[in-house]
């Protein structure tokens, strides 16, 4: 029996689906007003009229990794732990609950797994966490974090989670940290980095200048399990398939859209302009803002980042962003969100 938390996400669906592939008997931790139409959907649309008899042989138990009691009864009996339970906020007000889901939650996972005799641990961490340092073309694993005032919230939560892994790891726990970069890939269009490809659908004129990495969603779900398969244990491995513009890649979401794709590169004065006002228009009027102050650093940041590591212990082959994008456009011209 192998234990997911983080099940109904974008990532977490996608493990599921790999999982129950190799005919793996998964117990998938959820909160008990979770929604599940978003994960049967993408079932669906991968499995088709096998949907339904495959997700039903997921065991869903209702708890939070924050409830130790509960999350103990839950993992004991499991051999393997696939963490993917996180909080993603670039919001300075969620500061408190992405600490708590990130580090405490990931504390607590840590703990359990030791003192319940779980034989792995699998942790989805992200490339937010990988040093930057100036005059480095190409980051790698072996980048170590650097105290910056230009690291995110978010970043500086994971980082607290990853240290909980290490930790772990010297206690004696086997345990693997994967390092996604934005992952791409069907699911709920409202939520994550899958949102951008709701937001160019809709008409988006704006493009920054910054560079990022990309993956599918089912590479990431492949290689965690691969490595657990292999017992590959206590190290870590960035899982990019490749690293490109946002305006590059918004151009491919909007043509696989047949929409216009933007057109107008934002000046960094503009971005700071648009990340105050939506501040103040969530403050005055509860209103959603899609644009922080740490989006708006990051997309005026460049960034590459190296798979090759992976690629040679695994002898992986990553799917190609054009064939990522058109999957979840597939997916979401299908499926109404």
């Amino acid at each position: 029996m192998v234990f997911v938390t983080g099940g109904t996400g974008l990532l977490g669906t996608h493990l599921l689906l790999e999982l129950l592939a190799r005919g793996e008997k998964v117990r998938a931790l959820k909160r008990s007003n979770s929604d599940l139409s978003h994960t049967k959907s993408v079932f669906d649309f991968y499995l088709q009229e096998k949907a339904p008899s495959t997700f039903e042989k997921i065991e869903w138990v209702d708890g939070d990794i924050l409830d130790i009691v509960s999350l103990e009864d839950h993992i004991r009996g499991c051999d393997k732990v696939y963490h993917c339970a996180a909080v993603v906020s670039f919001l300075k007000k969620d500061f408190k609950k992405m600490w708590l889901a990130n580090k405490i939650g990931t504390k607590n996972v840590v703990n359990i797994c030791l003192s319940s005799g779980v034989k792995q641990l699998s942790y989805i961490s992200s490339t937010a966490t990988i040093g930057k340092p100036t005059g480095v073309d190409m980051l790698t694993e072996e980048q170590k974090w650097i105290n910056d005032s230009d690291n995110s919230n978010y970043a500086i939560t994971k980082f607290s989670a990853e240290l909980e892994v290490w930790r772990g790891i010297e206690e004696g726990l086997d345990a693997v940290i994967v390092n996604p970069s934005i992952i791409l890939g069907p699911g709920n269009w409202n939520e994550s980095s899958v949102s951008i490809f709701k937001v160019i659908k809709n008409g988006l004129k704006f493009y920054t200048p910054g560079k990022n990495a990309f993956v599918d969603a089912r590479d990431v779900a492949t290689i965690v399990v691969e490595l657990s398969e292999k017992n590959i244990c206590n190290e870590r491995f960035l899982v990019i398939s490749e690293n490109l513009t946002f305006k590059s890649l918004f151009e491919k979401i909007a043509s696989k859209f047949s929409v216009k794709p933007p057109s107008i590169l934002a000046k960094q004065w503009m971005i700071a302009i648009a990340w105050r006002i939506e501040g103040f228009l969530r403050v005055l009027f509860g209103r959603k803002q899609n644009i922080s102050k740490e989006t708006a650093k990051s997309g005026m940041s460049n960034y590459s980042y190296s798979n090759q590591k992976i690629i040679e212990k695994l002898n992986f082959q990553f799917i190609s962003i054009d064939s990522s994008i058109q999957n979840a456009v597939n997916y979401f011209n299908t499926v109404k969100n």
